[in-house]
């Protein structure tokens, strides 16, 4: 298990920027989501608490899945990054998903 942060680009191991952004953009949609799935109000705290946690989860499971996996800090803080920015889309696009979501439910498709 890694526990410094960004380790892998002092050390200049594997293709950093790639699994950066691929660990970002593979929790948008949680960050994106999480709010319209829950009834209670949820905010950019409980985001990233909720992140985090998913993203911890992953982390612990990964050794024992796959015993070429290991554990990385740096895998949490950008997942939590991209929970952030899912969020952040979320509230910008957030009077277009009300708008559509209404008519859904309306059965007013068109």
């Amino acid at each position: 298990m890694n526990l410094v942060p960004f380790f892998d680009v002092t050390s200049g191991r594997g293709d950093f920027i790639r699994q950066v952004v691929l660990n970002i953009v593979m929790t948008i949609p949680f960050g994106f989501l999480l709010p319209l799935v829950r009834e209670k109000k949820i905010n950019l705290l409980n985001v990233i608490f909720y992140t985090f946690l998913l993203s911890l989860g992953i982390e612990i499971l990964q050794p024992f899945i796959n015993g070429v996996r290991s554990s990385d800090i740096t895998d949490i803080i950008t997942n939590v990054t991209g929970g952030m920015i899912g969020y952040i889309l979320y509230l910008l696009f957030k009077p277009l998903v009300t708008k559509i979501l209404h008519c859904v439910k309306m059965g007013d498709v068109n």
